[in-house]
Order: C-alpha cells, then sequence, then structure tokens
C-alpha cells in the first residue's frame, strides 16, 4: 500500500521520516509521496569492479552544489551522466520501503532519471543517476525537483538496511568486501 500525504506528514513529525523537505511539501504535497530536490551533482571517472563479493565504484568529482539563496545551474548536454544526490534526508523505519518516479518534466526535457529502491532501515540522503538522453542540453537549477517519492508498506515488516551506503554516501574508497 502506497502512504498518502497525510500519513507521511505525520511520520515526518513524529518519526523524522524525511528531513530537510521544501516548504511547498510540507504544506501542499501533490500526487501520494513527496518530490525531492537536487542537492549536488558529481561525474565519474575511472574504473568500476562489480564482483561476487567485492565492489569498487569509480570516482566522483562535485561539479555543483545546492546552497539556499544562491541560484547555480549546470548545463547537461546530450549524452552527459551524472551522479546526482538529493538535499533531503530520509530515516526509513523496518515498516517502509521508497520507490521513485522521475518527473515528467525531466524526461520531456530528454533527462532520464536512473533510480534504485530505499531498503527498510536506511537512513541518509539519496543518490541517482542522470543522463541526457535526448537531442538538446537542459540547463538544471541545484534545488530543482527531480523525483518524486513514493513510500510503501512493507506487510510483516523489513529487514534491517545493512549496506555499506548507510548516510548517503555516493561511492566507495577503493575496493571493498559487500556486506
Amino acid at each position: 500500500m502506497i502512504l498518502g500525504p497525510k500519513e507521511l506528514l505525520r511520520l515526518v513529525k513524529t518519526k523524522k521520516l524525511v528531513e530537510g523537505l521544501a516548504e511547498r511539501e510540507l504544506t501542499n504535497p501533490e500526487g501520494a509521496g513527496f518530490d525531492l530536490r537536487l542537492g549536488e551533482l558529481f561525474t565519474i571517472s575511472g574504473n568500476a569492479f562489480l564482483g561476487e563479493y567485492e565492489r569498487e565504484t569509480p570516482q566522483i568529482t562535485s561539479v555543483a552544489v545546492y546552497k539556499e539563496g544562491e541560484s547555480r545551474k549546470i548545463e547537461i548536454k546530450p549524452g552527459a551522466f551524472y551522479l546526482a544526490k538529493t538535499i533531503e534526508r530520509v530515516n526509513t523505519p523496518l515498516n517502509l520501503t521508497i520507490n521513485f518516479k522521475p518527473r515528467t518534466t525531466t524526461f520531456r526535457s530528454g533527462l532520464f532519471i536512473r533510480t534504485g529502491n530505499v531498503a527498510p532501515g536506511y537512513q541518509g540522503e539519496l543518490t541517482f543517476a542522470i543522463k541526457n538522453e535526448g537531442p538538446v542540453s537542459v540547463v538544471l537549477e541545484m534545488g530543482a525537483r527531480i523525483v518524486h517519492a513514493q513510500f510503501e508498506q512493507v506487510k510483516g515488516q523489513g529487514s534491517q538496511y545493512r549496506g555499506q551506503w548507510q548516510g548517503g554516501r555516493v561511492t566507495t574508497k577503493g575496493k571493498e568486501h559487500q556486506v
């Protein structure tokens, strides 16, 4: 079952389900979830290794960071790929998981958002991939709403997230053994 805005706002107040929400989301959320905003953009370089028991993700370089009250924009050229981190931070209880839908204005502009699932018990900012698969450049303003988060109840309670991405980190620091 997808939780509606009334229940989500209650959980924001009582359990800090999502921290750092925009005023718009706190007073007038749209749909059945919250829109999350672009907090930081990274390029990737180097190599990656995804093994059976070990992983190493590419190196990252921060290219743009949201600062309240400042207008920061970055041009996303056709074919460009970035990792994006949200402004918001989640504190997912064991009975909820979070799934994401790109905002339609992203794909209408040629941008595709690659998302994953947030496991029960995960805490931290969220990371997505953004790729311009369209034929035109797109200017993104830091702080723009880029993805819609939907919170779903896990019947029978989920297992605690125990992965190494807890806390919102974006890449590994060398090769590491998977938990």
